[in-house]
């Protein structure tokens, strides 16, 4: 169905062709004859890009989106390689990403192994990153790898871990998309050899200069387009795969003995023991220069306050009677 799709748009994208080429004969006949007062009045108006260009071209009956797709990690991206040949032009435009997680025993053995597959298949290396170091070293390395060589190249690069952590790819068709920037290209050219043989017969200085005004911004429209179906065709003929490469976990017992280290569990002891020295000393200093006055003070007012309060409940008792002497 996407082949027959391509060729329908094939012959739209003709049939608009002949009908530009007879519509500027026409108009290069009447500007020609001497009709008008100048070559921009054979035109009307300026002359702008087709804005039905994109709809005269029908879509193709092929899925315009994601084709499927299966998730265990995160996406991976890459770039364009300009210049690279796309595929054939008979076959949907399919652009293929993924990500591969790896655990490997030897992640410089398994970086190497990856990069001689990946460039046995005419691929190459778009970008790598490493970071930390013995049992903590991980690294990351972008591929791009021809579309045609997508599935065996993946097969290959499981094998490289001992384990597959984690695996996505996704793939989008743009044939539709493709089509319909050639299409656009195609009326944009035909606009811009009309406004050139305008711009041969024009005398006047208003004229070159509207002229060449509408010519400059086809040829940027024309350069912008080409930039993106180029794009999508060098995307659509190099997959981009990011491959993760992380070492196995160490065994817990290694761990401990690695981490065990009497020189410095000495070290810290002492170190407490200073610190706990440190921290009394420094409380037998607060204590006697703050303390010891706060509790002189304290001590001093609860004296004067004792005094007082015996004074007053003598003050306040009645006088005891004194009994007779009795005679002998």
């Amino acid at each position: 169905m996407a082949h027959r799709s391509v060729q329908e748009l094939a012959g739209t994208r003709v049939a608009i062709g002949f009908g530009s080429l007879l519509v500027i004969a026409a108009l290069l006949a009447a500007s020609c004859s001497g009709s008008a007062g100048s070559p921009l009045s054979a035109v009307g108006a300026p002359v702008k890009e087709p804005a039905a260009a994109a709809t005269l071209v029908p879509a193709p009956a092929a899925r315009d989106g994601a084709l499927g797709s299966t998730n265990s990690g995160t996406t991976g991206g890459g770039t364009a390689q300009r210049g690279a040949s796309a595929p054939d032009g008979s076959g949907p435009l399919i652009v293929r990403t993924g990500q591969l997680d790896l655990q490997v025993a030897d992640i410089e053995a398994a970086i190497h192994a990856a990069e001689s597959a990946v460039t046995a298949v005419g691929g190459y290396v778009a970008g790598s990153q490493r970071s930390g170091d013995a049992d903590k070293a991980s690294a990351s390395v972008m591929f791009r790898i021809p579309a045609a060589r997508w599935a065996d190249t993946l097969d290959a690069l499981r094998k490289l871990g001992v384990k597959v952590l984690g695996e996505q790819t996704s793939s989008q068709e743009v044939t539709a998309q493709v089509v319909d920037l050639g299409a656009r290209l195609a009326n944009l050219r035909v606009t811009e050899t009309a406004l050139q043989a305008i711009m041969e017969k024009a005398t006047k200085i208003p004229d070159v200069l509207a002229v060449q005004e509408q010519l400059t911004g086809v040829r940027q429209q024309i350069e912008e387009l080409t930039a993106q179906k180029q794009t999508l065709e060098n995307q659509a003929a190099l997959a981009t795969l990011t491959l993760n490469f992380t070492p196995p976990p160490a065994v817990a017992v290694t761990q401990v003995r690695e981490g065990w280290d009497p020189a410095r569990e000495v070290d810290q002891a002492a170190a407490a023991l200073v610190g706990m020295g440190q921290g009394l000393a420094g409380a037998g200093i607060w204590l006697l220069i703050v303390g010891l006055p706060i509790l002189l003070i304290v001590g001093l007012l609860a004296l004067i306050a004792l005094v007082v309060v015996r004074r007053f409940r003598r003050a306040a008792l009645p006088p005891t009677a004194i009994p007779p002497v009795a005679e002998a």
